[in-house]
């Protein structure tokens, strides 16, 4: 089965174009593979193009080389080439068949078969290719998966899993961005039947997938599939918060603040700061997501409209931005307020009208009125900066100066 390119502008002009024209002629073809043309197909721009080619690595690298192009190999093992095109970089791999698997690992030979090696892939609508004309080519069934919004294995869905169980995760997080309604049976089965598999996998491989699904568009109902099949429990290791992470969009989208995959995994899954420890360790989180999930923990409870702009500026200066807007997103989602409530919305969009400033006063400001450095200096420093704070972030001259003389006077009482 084959169709045609709807929009083939990204597909023919620029460096794809100049990579395809070389490496697809002489006997050999090359196509654009997988995630490329599932996106074109749903009307998205390709951000990462991958390119399958017949044409073994050596042959690829000396291709690229006598146009000009840079050549790395950076899987050759596997037969894959990365090739550089007035700085954008390409995955070039040769088409392959699984002579053993075993796990995420196989042993693979190199072959010319577009078919064998689109039945390597998971799932039926990362199985496309289009050559540099925009003919589309399927062997598995993905054109009528895409028109359906279905995300459905290739073949057996317990092989494919058992072939990467990284496929569990990944089944969800296609469904939540392209599916439509339930899942596929026979898909979410098979991920009931090999979950315990999601023990063999790496915590980075788990908070990369889990973030990813946090993001896409329907990623309530499926959170909700994955809850009753006792999946979700286990990436998470807690009770997930289905309503308060369903709310938590709401009120993004009301507050015209983009989805944040941190913010939406504190709603889903954080209310005391012990919850944030607990992911930190389970999911491998960067010490900046940790640091935004405890933010939560500790001070989403306490915040209220009710508070006032002033209190409101004190805590997007101690805070951060994204720190204020994280806790007051989901404290409002946790209200009983809606998502139109107005004072709720002000509170969420302060930062939009207000940024704060940085303080003003510096260690030499001190120095020359003869503070020394050392504790004396940092106490002056300290009980400055929270009386500027106080004082509404004054910036005028004369009020920094009374600040500061009234600091060093505290600062000098025994």
């Amino acid at each position: 089965m084959s169709r045609e390119l709807p929009d083939a502008a990204w597909l023919t002009a620029g460096p794809l174009a100049q990579l395809l024209g070389v490496l697809d002629h002489a006997g050999e073809e090359a196509r654009v593979v997988g995630g490329a043309v599932r996106d074109a197909m749903f009307g998205q721009r390709p951000e990462e193009v991958d390119i399958a080619t017949t044409a073994v690595p050596d042959c690829v690298m000396d291709r690229a080389r006598i146009a000009g192009f840079r050549a790395v190999p950076t899987g050759i093992d596997h037969g894959t080439v990365t090739v550089i095109v007035d700085g954008k970089p390409f995955e070039v791999t040769t088409l392959r068949s699984d002579v053993e698997t075993y796990g995420r690992k196989a042993r693979v030979a190199f072959g010319r078969d577009w078919k064998i090696d689109a039945e390597r892939r998971d799932f039926t609508m990362n199985a496309l290719s289009v050559d540099r004309k925009g003919e589309i080519f399927d062997y598995v069934g993905g054109l009528a998966d895409i028109d359906a919004r279905r995300v459905r294995f290739i073949g057996d869905p317990r092989k494919r899993i058992a072939e990467d169980f990284l496929r569990i995760l990944r089944f969800f997080r296609f469904h939540a961005t392209y599916g439509n309604g339930a899942p596929d049976p026979a898909g979410l089965a098979a991920c009931i039947a090999s979950r315990d598999g999601l023990g063999h996998l790496s915590r980075e491989r788990i908070r990369m997938e889990t973030l990813k699904l946090l993001r896409a568009e329907h990623a309530t109902p499926t959170l909700a599939v994955m809850a009753e099949a006792g999946l979700l429990e286990m990436v998470l290791g807690g009770v997930p918060l289905l309503a308060s992470f369903e709310n938590t969009c709401k009120v993004e989208k009301a507050a015209g603040v983009e989805g944040d995959p941190v913010r939406r995994l504190g709603a889903l899954a954080v209310t005391v700061v012990e919850d944030a420890e607990r992911l930190w360790q389970r999911l491998r989180l960067t010490n900046s997501e940790h640091g935004r999930l405890v933010s939560i923990g500790e001070g989403w409870s306490r915040i209220s409209p009710a508070q006032g702009e002033t209190a409101a500026r004190e805590l997007i200066y101690r805070l951060g931005t994204d720190r204020y807007v994280d806790r007051v997103l989901i404290a409002w989602a946790r209200s009983p307020a809606g998502v139109a409530d107005a004072p709720w919305k002000d509170l969420a969009m302060l930062p939009t009208r207000w940024s704060a400033p940085k303080f003003p006063l510096k260690s030499k400001d001190f120095a020359k009125r003869g503070v020394d450095k050392g504790p004396r200096m940092g106490a002056a420093l300290t009980a400055a900066e929270e009386a500027w704070i106080a004082a509404g972030f004054p910036d005028d001259k004369a009020a920094l100066a009374a600040l500061a003389d009234a600091a060093v006077a505290a600062a000098a009482k025994p």
